[in-house]
Parts: C-alpha cells; structure tokens; sequence
C-alpha cells in the first residue's frame, strides 16, 4: 500500500498532477439536498498547489468565516485517458484515497462558478495518508467517511449513494480533455459537509472492504499572511450562509451569535467589580487582571479574547518572526467585531507592544478594546481612539527592545491571569476581568440583580438607614426591596 508523498504539489513521488478536477454534485443525497437531478457530471479545475498531506493545517483567509469541509473520495489516474468508455475507463484510475475538498463561500461570488478564489487556495485539497491499489477494490463498494472534533458528520457507500459511478466520471471528463497519470478527481461529496473554523480538526477515512487509506488529518487554522486589495474581498451574506450550513443555516447562525451578543451586553452593562463579586461567589478568585490602567478610564468594554503571546528577545528569533507580516500584525488582522486583543508581554514594561497605527487597524476592523500587560507607545495617540486600550506601562521604545511577537489564537498569561481564545473580557474605570463562556450569562444575570439591590440599599443608606442588616439585602429589608422594585417599574 503506497502512501501520499509529503510534497504538497505531488500526490505521487515523481509524478506531479497536470490537473486536479472536481466533481460539483455526484451523490443524490447533496443533489437532493440542492433540491436538483443534474443529468450529467459537472467541474471544476483546482490547481496543483492546493495539494497538501495529512496532518497538514488548512488555514482559512483573513476575513473569511465560511470555511467549509467537503469529505471525498479521490481517484489517481494510473494510464493516460483519452475517450475511454465507461467499461474500460476503470483501468486508467491507479489508485484510490481520501480527499478533503475545502473551500470559502466568502469568495465564491467573485468567480461566477469556477471556484478559483474559492476553492483553488494554498492547501486546500488534502490528499492521503495511503494510496490504494485500483485493481484490488470494487468501485461500486468503496465507503466515505468524514469526521469533526471526533463526530461522524459524512457517511456513504458508492454504489449506493452515487448520481454518477467512478468509471462513468472518468469516461465523461476523458472525452474532451487527456487525463495524465498522476491527475487528481475529486469525485464529490455527501450530505454532511458544514462550516469549520480554527481550532477543529476534519478526518476523512475511505475504506474499501478491509483496505483502509486511515484518516486524512486536517486541522483548521487562522491563516497567517494578509488579504489586501486590489482583487476581491471576502464578503458573507444569508445566501452564502444557507449555502455554506446547509438550509436555514444562516438563521440558526444569527440565531447564535444573536445569543451571545445579548450575553456582552449584559456584560457590559454591570460594572467590573459586581462581576468579580458574582464570580468569587462561584469561587473564581483568579479572574481579574492586576496593575492595568485605561487610555479611556469612563468608558466601558465587553467583549471576545484573540489573543497574541510575546516572548523574550533573542536576536536570531527576531531576525525570523519580528519583522514582516509577524505574529502581532496577524492578531490585528484577524480581529473580529466585538473581539478584544489580548497580549501576552510577560509585565515588561520596558517596551511598546502597540502603537497607534496598529491600535487604529483594531479599532476599524472592530474591535471592543486592547489589553496588554506590557507598555504601550503613542499614548496620547491611543487616548483619542474610540475603544480602550488597557496597559501595564507607557514606554517610547518599539517591541523589538524586548519581545518576539510569537504567535496567535492561543491561551496566554496575560497581567497573571489565564485567557483562551473566546473568553469573555469586561472592562472599566476598576479594570479588567475575564468570564468564562460557560457561566457568562448567569454571571451577568446575578450581577445585575445585585446591582438593583445595591441602588435600593443605596437610597436607604442615604436616608439615613444603618447598614446592619441592610448591606447586604437581608430579610428584613425584603418587603420593601420588593415594594421599591414593584414602584420603580411602575407595576
């Protein structure tokens, strides 16, 4: 049994592809899904460079959030095929294995249907880990199944669940255009593929009776160059969300992230010191991030971590990760509206680890806030900017005086506390805290109450009340807490 070669432009040692070609709907069950019969097989070309192995990450461009999965099954042409029959087309395929047909549906309007943006970037066709032998397995029983997190989501057996056999794809596609040895077809998907994002892991396995090709490994991540005009820019709208989710996908998307944007803001709307009361309640006492000040102390700030870790200078590591398109102008890319850029600095406050140009990108790509343990440069810059920019020190001096920006969308330690990617943040004139998703709007919910309480023993308090009993709320005090909400909401 061969294996896939490493090298991303050759499936096969020696033996490059001319073409990798695509099947756009093959199993009745996504023609079915797309609610048409096509009454032949229709492609698309990938270039040879998307060709990567397993274990390989599939990074999805800046900008980009439908990064989508397609489970398939690969053919390799074994013999040159030119207007074979469909009898004899099964000849000329060498070996079969597990594909990976990625693609964004960010980009797929700019090419009408070629796909080219679409589906023809670095790395987006994962190939492997073996090759099976073409003789020794029946086309008609070959079995496809794909995998995310270690969930089944793809499963199908060719002869049951194909519009168009192998053998019928290949005597379609050799009758107007030479198939090479070494070419590549992607011989489409089933019902099952989805969206994707950074930190999941796609495995497509292609069994064939006892054979097995093992699962082609894909791990997703945030790619690490920029996407700047001229040219088209990814774009997301309902049509391409249903299209990229399935039916009703983008609803069920808004529906989400309608959910946790009613949770920020109810962050948002409590101030940081309620919150640490309601999380050292649940015993959470290493939550809140120490010896940080704001360029904007009366503003207030909720928000999703993306985060950036910093190491030590050295200067061979700056030489090769300091400079160019590094890790800190990757993290300022990839911001997302509502995300907060958390940086790891390890407390040094003998460095800038941002300035205004790169404070400004943030705050345009929409950005909640910044926070760093370390310095930041162009103070009075950064004061005039809409969001805050929490900080441990101001210092003149560029990044390169004592940090290697090293890495993205990781968990750091930043001013002593534990972020993840995704956690919840919240800031004020008291500082900043971090939430854990999972107990955010429980955490926001309580905390609002006891700030109604606090407001009503507040009025108490002024009017002259001791605080025995009253602070906190205790059951003495409750009838008339009741009777205070009950006039304040005018029931």
């Amino acid at each position: 049994m061969a294996k896939v070669s490493g090298t991303a432009s050759q499936p096969l040692a020696g033996q490059p592809p001319s073409k990798i070609v695509a099947v756009h709907v093959s199993y009745r069950s996504r023609a079915m899904e797309r609610g048409t019969l096509p009454p032949w097989p229709s492609y698309f070309l990938k270039p040879p460079t998307t060709l990567a192995a397993s274990g390989d990450p599939v990074r999805r461009p800046p900008g980009c959030e439908l990064l989508a999965f397609e489970g398939e099954v690969a053919l390799i042409i074994g013999r040159r095929a030119t207007r074979v029959t469909p009898e004899t087309a099964w000849d000329h395929v060498g070996w079969v294995t597990a594909a990976n047909d990625f693609g964004v549906y960010d980009l797929r309007y700019a090419d009408k249907g070629s796909n080219v943006r679409s589906k023809g970037i670095d790395g987006f066709t994962p190939l492997g880990p073996e090759l099976l032998d073409a003789r020794a397995i029946d086309p008609a029983r070959v079995r496809l199944r794909t995998w995310v997190n270690g969930d089944l989501v793809q499963d199908a057996v060719s002869g049951e669940a194909l519009l168009f056999g192998f053998a019928d794809i290949v005597a379609d596609m050799s009758r107007l255009t030479t198939l090479e040895p070494g070419d590549v077809i992607l011989t489409g998907t089933p019902t099952g593929s989805t969206v994707v994002a950074p930190g999941d892991v796609v495995e497509v396995e292609v069994t064939a009776g006892e054979r097995s090709t093992g699962r082609l490994r894909s791990p997703v991540a945030e790619a690490d160059y920029a996407l700047t005009p001229p040219g088209a820019m990814p774009k997301a709208d309902d049509a391409q969300r249903d299209a990229a989710y399935g039916e009703g996908g983008s609803r069920g998307v808004r529906q989400e992230q309608a959910k946790w944007d009613e949770v920020v803001e109810a962050v948002q709307a409590v101030a940081v010191a309620t919150l640490a009361s309601q999380l050292k309640k649940r015993g959470y006492d290493s939550v809140t991030l120490d010896g940080l000040r704001s360029t904007r102390p009366g503003a207030t700030m909720a928000g999703f971590a993306r985060t950036v870790r910093y190491v030590p200078y050295r200067e061979d590591l700056f030489k090769a990760r300091g400079g160019g398109f590094n890790a800190q102008k990757q993290a300022i890319e990839q911001v997302r509206p509502g995300e907060i850029l958390v940086i790891e600095a390890r407390g040094d406050p003998t460095a800038g680890t941002v300035g205004d140009i790169l404070a400004l990108r943030a705050q345009v790509r929409g950005a909640a806030g910044i926070v760093t343990d370390g310095a930041i440069r162009d103070a009075a810059a950064l004061s005039g900017l809409a969001i805050p920019v929490y900080h441990g020190a101001v210092h003149p001096a560029v990044l390169g005086r004592r940090h290697v920006p090293w890495e993205t969308n990781v968990t750091v330690a930043c001013a002593g506390v534990t972020i993840q990617p995704g956690d919840i943040l919240a800031g004020d004139a008291d500082g900043v805290i971090v939430i854990p998703r999972d107990i955010a709007r429980e955490v926001a919910a309580d905390a609002a109450e006891q700030e109604l309480q606090e407001a009503f023993i507040a009025e108490q308090v002024a009017a002259g009340a001791a605080v025995n009993g009253l602070y906190p709320l205790g059951a003495k005090w409750r009838p008339a807490y009741e009777s205070w909400l009950k006039e304040r909401d005018g029931t």
